[in-house]
């Protein structure tokens, strides 16, 4: 999934958590006064749930009727509920063993203007619509128009994404994408006239461990014309919570074949390793990542990557030419401080919830063309700022980054989270 709710809308989501009458409760909580440890569960309700379908929530549930009410189970269920990304609040409250599950649900239809930020492009605005639970499935489905704005109507993109993480009840999550690109891609110097139609499949066959696929077609009208890939991967995943994570682990490993060589085309294996730890003391909360990219084989100008700017490397405000590279290494250590915890809120009708947090890190970036990488191919940097943690965006960037290299601070914004947008940069 991809820039999901947009920034004009978020003005007004900012904006909120000053002046509206947001609700000051904690988003997930629980009545501990009427659900105590070890009390039989006689049955479970929901409550709230006006647009989603209830066989979203039960199989989220690990409390089964029969069964004792636990607050750690509960802790757990919140913590998955919450990644569904459906709820501003959540909380359970019990009374003669009937235990009952309360929502308040996220807006589900948004139009809005549009706006995304790149490493490539830079501020893109446009208009999109999205709707975040199609027939109250936990579907997303969103339709953009977006363009650059130096100078307006010159690099143009067209999109439609959808995504579930469950396919006919069935934890097979999968990602359709579907893009149209009309731009000239200064940094690596050709018409990036293409388009790309993409699906990724996640199936969970156990707990924590998952099954990665995915099939591209991406035509190049000013290149080779059709860049087939195809991919498979595994992925471990220990974290308590996919968005705004505090303790954990994440591992995932793929190997994709792309392009059917040629004279103009491409035929290379791209070997990729994404790891991820956060550990949290109180309101601390430490995260360390790394992401590697090798491409042996032939690989063409307008697939070499980038670094530079809030989505790879902080501190080089604007990607140039001079940086470039087949193989790419990006590693990060973050420390966030939780100023605000997640709260729910009201503006004009529209649920949501808010955080605030502060961060400050350290960012590496090695790119390099043939062989082993050398120091002259790191560049390093530190970077500060603020986030805020909003639905369907995950958060918002707001950060100012220094390099030795450039001897200035250079400020930079993004939505979702770094590890998020880092893997979208190769095109």
């Amino acid at each position: 999934m991809k820039f999901f709710v947009k920034t004009f809308l978020l003005a007004g989501v900012v904006s909120a958590f000053v002046s509206a009458n947001a609700a000051e409760s904690d988003s997930l909580r629980v009545d501990s006064d009427l659900c105590s440890d070890g009390a039989k569960i006689e049955s479970i309700e929901f409550e709230g749930l006006e647009h989603t379908k209830p066989r979203v929530v039960w199989r989220e549930l690990t409390h089964k009727v029969g069964g004792s009410f636990s607050q750690k189970t509960f802790e757990s269920e919140k913590l998955r509920l919450q990644d569904l990304d459906l709820f501003t609040d959540i909380y359970v409250s019990c009374k003669n063993g009937n235990v009952v599950y309360n929502f308040k649900e996220i807006f589900r239809w948004i139009p809005s203007p549009d706006s995304k930020t790149t490493d490539r492009d830079g501020l893109m605005l446009g208009l999109a619509l999205a709707n975040l639970n199609v027939l109250g499935e936990d579907i997303r489905a969103e339709v953009h128009y977006r363009t650059a704005i130096d100078p307006f109507f010159e690099n143009n993109e067209y999109a439609f994404y959808a995504s579930s993480p469950y396919l006919f009840g069935i934890p097979l999550g999968w990602n359709i994408d579907f893009t149209r690109t009309d731009s000239w891609d200064d940094l690596r110097e050709f018409k990036d006239a293409s388009w790309l139609l993409s699906l990724d499949l996640n199936w969970k066959f156990v707990p924590h461990y998952s099954l990665l696929g995915k099939l591209t077609y991406r035509y190049l009208e000013k290149g080779p014309g059709v860049l087939p890939e195809f991919g498979l991967g595994f992925a471990v995943d220990y974290r308590d919570s996919e968005l705004d994570t505090r303790k954990g682990i994440y591992f995932e490993s793929d190997v994709t074949h792309v392009g059917v060589g040629g004279k103009r085309g491409e035929n290379f294996v791209e070997f990729l390793e994404d790891a991820r730890a956060y550990y949290s003391i109180g309101r601390f909360v430490t995260g360390a990542t790394a992401l590697v990219r090798l491409r042996p084989g032939d690989v063409k100008r307008y697939d070499y990557f980038y670094h530079g700017g809030t989505n790879s490397f902080r501190g080089l405000n604007s990607p140039d030419a001079e940086h470039l590279g087949v193989h790419e290494m990006l590693l990060n250590l973050e420390e966030r401080f939780v100023l605000l915890e997640r709260r729910s809120a009201s503006l004009w009708g529209i649920n949501f919830f808010y955080g605030i947090q502060l961060v400050a890190g350290f960012d590496a970036s090695v790119l390099w063309d043939k062989g082993a990488p050398g120091w002259k191919n790191y560049e390093g940097a530190v970077y500060g700022g603020l986030h805020i943690v909003i639905p369907a965006l995950d958060r918002i960037r707001f950060e100012v980054g220094y390099s030795p290299d450039t001897g200035k601070p250079k400020f930079s914004w993004g939505i979702l989270g770094k590890t998020t947008t880092q893997r979208w940069r190769s095109r």
